[in-house]
């Protein structure tokens, strides 16, 4: 007597697809407290990638236009970044999706 083991074959041709993970804005906000330099320096200093070039324009979107999106990915860090940026005394908006 001899037994095997029965083939077992994908029904259909449904395949799972896995949805990325939502993105989030970490912004800053547009206030009477801070000066440029100090924006420049703490998105220097917490988010990554960030070159003096940038950062700087940042803190001039910040000033002219009242806020910025200066980071976006996901949730873990942008609420890192949220709370890095807000301990140094930057206005910060709730963070949102993207």
């Amino acid at each position: 007597m001899t037994t095997s083991t029965p083939e077992l074959k994908p029904s259909g041709s449904a395949t799972l697809e896995r949805a990325p993970y939502p993105a989030y804005k970490v912004v800053v906000l547009n206030d009477e407290i801070n000066t440029f330099q100090h924006v420049v320096d703490c998105l220097l200093k917490y988010i990554p990638a960030m070159n003096p070039d940038r950062a700087w324009a940042l803190a001039q979107a910040i000033d002219n236009e009242g806020q910025a999106v200066v980071w976006v990915g996901p949730m873990e860090q942008a609420e890192l970044y949220h709370m890095q940026l807000g301990s140094e005394g930057l206005s910060m908006a709730p963070l949102e999706r993207a």
